[in-house]
């Protein structure tokens, strides 16, 4: 025996009159999709009672019972079919035990949970066709829970990854206020958050809310500015819920739907739906059951039984009434022969057959349980005693057996159940399309199928999709627009993530995608592009060959060059005239030389520093130029030691003759070598990417290495300088007639001016300019020179021959009286 439970009724009353003890529940309003499953239900138990193959010799029976949609009626008749009482009418004429093997039922979530709370401690069955609450799966509570419908954990999923797949981030819902409603919403918003969708708002609705309810929600979608709306609702309110839709003329929005409503075509019919136009939502995957519609329409066997149920169904299937006395309404009378040629209404309406198949599956799902039992085919010692007696099974161990059934139906179709009692999800995605008639069709446009991966469950076919007002194009529904790359998201304070501001990235960050949420720091070396979408190399700054700036050194080093060049050849030409002679010729073409070197070493500073470069240009500036003021130094140190050598008695040009001078400045340019050894050793300049001191560029220099180092030499250089100087200043007015002092301490004032400055300019200068200073401190320093100690001697060679006799130099000045 299978025990059937439907709502053949969609609503009740009770007149309380609070003297007497309340009364039975008075069913309203026939429903003729319930009668539907009912009749699946009998038409599955006909077929397998037929069947040869399937249960033979055994015969199956039923019990249906209606609950009018309500819950206490619906575990009344539930604990009927399990207490082995007889039927709750007073005209019960079975005569066959009324404890059935299982109860298929009922359509929707709320009365199954409160039906498998009821009988679960007895083990019977409960086959539910239409019941979806994700909370049915948990066997804790629900143990003896099954279902042919998928469970709405997958179609909450499947929802939010299609709002997800339109690019919908600000959404409002509207869900029944019952299991259905409140637990599938639940699981849409968590997984919703997950994917980055935010809800405006979430509102509870049910068929029966007072109107203040009803105009509270209504004012809520007024007030909301997201144009799409995920409607987790039964076929039943939304109905109810679209009347109201309609009052208030609330078009424009794109509606989401479960697959309680979005397949329905009675709904797709009613007045008021053109406002759903465009609606997209999961259905169950279409299906198909052989003979189960010509079964359906064969409704004269119907009649012919006397259940008063029958006596209504065909009232309001053909609109009619039957004769009695108390009937005094003007209605047409039926007469019991209708025939449904020209009818249109619920009951003839097989576009629901997916349903239909989920009730046909699971009487099926029954009876293959009940043949494994009998059939002994495992071999299982539990079940021996009922297979060979063929008595009905234990109800613990024939849910074990439906639990594992594995079956194909007769057009194909796989029925099993997971271990929570749920078949595999795949829904069709479906689009409410206005056609030229006016009427609206329902066109599956893609499928969902949970068994895949993530990224494929949702796949939409090559089908073009009609949106809300008929609109071609996908409707936008987002709080805030999308940030474009260069820019990152804010969120808006005290507004959900979805609502945020475009922040433009920050120098040297980027995002290179839409709506990033944080920008990324560009590599040291890149720097962010001007729409901060991409990092670009930055430019590299150094001191070239081909710039203005470097040219122009290149040429002023050059013509330094040039110059000394043609001193040392008027200097070789005229080495045997007294002025040449007289002033330590020897000395003279040694200066000369360093200072060419001094001014190509200028050169060495010229172009991209590399690892010999570095090295190169500051230890040959040190020792160019410590060889340099050394030759100054022993220039001074004769001339002082010349005066020295006039005076009576005195020896002491015999202690600094040529020798011991160049023994000097072999000694002092020694010391400066050790220095730059002992540098390049420890710690040697080297090529460096200077990214601090701009942004957006970045500057090839070369790293001193050691500071210490580089200063030792520096200070070296300005310990010869001084020390020249301060003796060039004691000799310059000893009396000769060319006294060289003079000069040497001019040139010495220039060269410690050019460099106590250039230390300042050094520090501070930024990037190439740094290199620029460098180059000019050397090149003025050698000008210096060049000109204060060779220009006035070569004056004197060139146009004032008459000077150059050793007569003028041995001359004495005449002395200033005092």
């Amino acid at each position: 025996m299978l025990g059937g439970i439907f709502s053949f009724h969609s609503n009740w009353e009770r007149e309380l009159s609070f003297e007497n003890s309340p009364p039975p529940l008075k069913c309203r309003n026939f429903n003729l999709r319930s009668f539907q499953y009912a009749q699946t239900m009998i038409f599955a138990v006909e077929e397998i009672n037929n069947s040869t193959t399937l249960l033979p010799n055994i015969t199956l029976g039923y019990k249906v019972y209606d609950s009018c949609r309500s819950v206490s009626m619906a575990v009344r008749a539930a604990l009927a079919l399990a207490n082995q009482q007889h039927d709750l009418t007073a005209n019960a004429t079975c005569t066959k035990p009324a404890m059935v093997q299982a109860i298929i039922g009922e359509t929707s979530s709320s009365p199954c949970i409160a039906i498998s709370s009821s009988i679960g401690p007895f083990y019977i069955p409960v086959v539910s066709h239409f019941a979806t609450c994700a909370c049915l799966s948990d066997k804790s509570k629900y143990p003896s829970f099954l279902r042919t419908i998928p469970s709405d954990y997958y179609q909450s999923r499947a929802l939010a990854q299609l709002v997800k797949h339109f690019g919908w981030t600000w959404v409002g819902a509207i869900r029944t206020d019952d299991d259905y409603g409140n637990n599938g919403m639940a699981t849409f918003s968590e997984i919703a958050q997950k994917l980055g969708i935010c809800i405006e708002y979430s509102v509870p609705f049910y068929r029966t809310y007072p109107q203040e309810n009803i105009l509270r929600i209504i004012e809520i979608i007024k007030r909301s500015s997201s144009r799409v709306i995920v409607a987790f609702v039964s076929y039943m309110d939304m109905d109810v819920l679209l009347q109201e839709l309609l009052k208030h003329n609330l078009t424009g929005y794109q509606w989401i739907g479960s697959e309680s409503w979005i397949s329905d075509t009675y709904t797709a019919t009613v007045r008021g739906h053109h406002l759903l136009n465009g609606a997209i939502g999961f259905s169950i995957v279409k299906a198909k059951v052989g003979g189960l519609q010509k079964f359906m329409l064969d409704v004269l066997r119907l009649n012919s039984s006397g259940n008063t149920i029958f006596k209504e169904f065909w009232e309001v299937l053909f609109e009619c009434k039957f004769q009695s006395q108390e009937d005094a309404v003007n209605r047409r009378v039926c007469t019991g022969q209708e025939n449904l040629s020209g009818v249109e209404n619920t009951y003839t309406d097989m576009s629901q057959m997916q349903i239909l198949n989920n009730v046909y599956k699971g009487v099926y799902a029954v009876a293959h349980a009940l043949h494994e039992i009998f059939t002994c085919r495992h071999g299982n010692n539990e079940a021996n005693d009922t297979c060979i007696s063929k008595k009905q099974p234990e109800p613990w161990k024939f849910l074990q057996y439906l639990k594992k059934v594995r079956f194909k139906t007769k057009e194909g179709e796989e029925v099993y159940f997971d271990e929570k009692g749920d078949p595999m999800a795949k829904y069709d995605l479906v689009n409410w399309q206005q056609q030229d008639d006016g009427q609206i069709h329902i066109i599956t446009v893609g499928r969902y199928d949970a068994s895949f991966p993530t990224e494929k469950q949702l796949i939409l076919n090559n089908v073009s999709l009609v949106w809300a007002q008929n609109a071609k194009q996908v409707p936008k529904s987002v709080c805030s627009e999308s940030c474009p790359p260069g820019t990152r998201k804010a969120v808006q304070k005290g507004k959900p993530v979805c609502c945020y501001d475009c922040v433009p990235c920050a120098e040297g960050e980027i995002s290179n995608a839409t709506d990033s949420i944080t920008c990324t720091q560009c590599h040291p070396e890149y720097w962010s592009s001007q729409n901060k979408d991409k990092c670009i190399l930055k430019k590299t700054e150094y001191l070239s060959y081909a710039e203005i700036m470097g040219i122009l050194l290149i040429a002023v080093s050059l013509i330094g060059t040039g110059i000394t060049s043609g001193v040392a050849i008027i200097f070789f030409r005229y080495k045997n005239t007294p002025i040449v002679r007289a002033n330590n010729s020897e000395l003279s073409f040694l200066l000369l030389f360093s200072l060419t070197l001094c001014f190509l070493c200028s050169l060495t500073f010229i172009g991209q520093p590399s690892q010999w470069s570095c090295m190169l240009r500051h230890t040959a500036f040190g020792v160019t130029f410590v060889l340099c003021i050394s030759c100054v130094l022993g220039k001074t140190i004769v001339v002082l030691m010349a005066f020295r050598a006039t005076l009576p008695g005195s020896n002491v040009m015999k202690w600094f003759g040529p020798p011991q001078q160049r023994l000097s400045v072999l000694a002092f340019t020694l010391i400066q070598v050790l220095i730059c050894v002992l540098w390049l050793t420890l710690s040697p300049p080297f090529p460096n990417k200077n990214m601090k001191n701009y942004k957006d560029k970045v500057i090839l220099e070369c790293d001193v290495g050691s500071a210490m180092g580089f200063w030792t030499v520096l200070g070296y250089i300005g310990l010869l300088s001084l020390m020249c100087f301060v003796l060039a200043f004691l000799a310059r007015k000893l009396p000769d007639n060319f006294n060289e002092a003079k000069f040497i301490t001019f040139s010495m004032l220039i060269f410690c001016a050019v460099w106590i400055t250039f230390i300042p300019a050094y520090v501070s200068s930024p990037g190439k300019f740094t290199v620029a200073v460098e180059i000019f401190a050397i090149l003025a320093s050698s000008f210096g020179l060049l000109f204060c100690i060779f220009i006035p001697k070569c004056y004197i060679i060139l146009f004032k021959p008459e000077k150059n006799t050793k007569k003028f130099l041995m001359g004495k000045m005449p002395t200033k009286s005092m």
